[in-house]
């Protein structure tokens, strides 16, 4: 499977603005995260721009992301990179036994997140630093939908400083900025 082709099927299951810049934004982290553990950087872009693809269609548990992982084997796509999807929802009980997995869960909610505060800066995501990140984490009226727990939990799960993966995942993001509107 081709990222072009991943893509695709993201653009033909999301029609949502939004949803289809959360995409892009887990994808440009994963991309980084691939060049820095050395890993295959295609196929972890296309985990990150196909992890939230159903969710649409799927809106509710557990059938995102499972019928989108059916879907997925149906179209080919191998396992790993369907388990690591499927593990990015606690509520599946998919462990988080690869790297990728790992990668992708502590990328997810975090994304989001530093979207949220980049998007009501004047400046967007380009000047923005850790401590605004962390400020706005404290603040739990501040994008409460996102998952504080999950997003502690997915850097301790990667092994990685909370403030090191935050400044890793906003650098992760500039360089994508304007495709992510931010």
């Amino acid at each position: 499977m081709t990222y072009q082709e991943a893509v695709a099927l993201m653009h033909e299951y999301t029609q949502g603005d939004a949803l289809r810049r959360h995409m892009y934004a887990v994808e440009a982290v994963m991309r980084a995260y691939a060049r820095r553990y050395g890993e295959d950087e295609e196929t972890w872009a296309i985990t990150g721009i196909l992890h939230d693809f159903d969710y649409e269609k799927f809106p509710n548990a557990p059938d995102h992301p499972s019928e989108g992982s059916k879907i997925l084997e149906k179209r080919g796509y191998p396992e790993g990179i369907r388990r690591a999807i499927l593990g990015h929802a606690d509520y599946m009980n998919v462990p988080r036994d690869t790297l990728l997995a790992k990668v992708l869960y502590a990328c997810d909610e975090l994304c989001g997140f530093i979207s949220a505060v980049a998007v009501i800066r004047p400046n967007k995501i380009r000047d923005l630093e850790i401590s605004s990140v962390k400020k706005k984490l404290k603040d739990k009226g501040f994008a409460k939908n996102v998952s504080r727990e999950d997003i502690q939990k997915g850097a301790q799960e990667l092994g990685v400083p909370l403030d090191e993966h935050i400044g890793f995942v906003i650098e992760a993001m500039k360089g994508a900025a304007e495709r992510l509107g931010l």
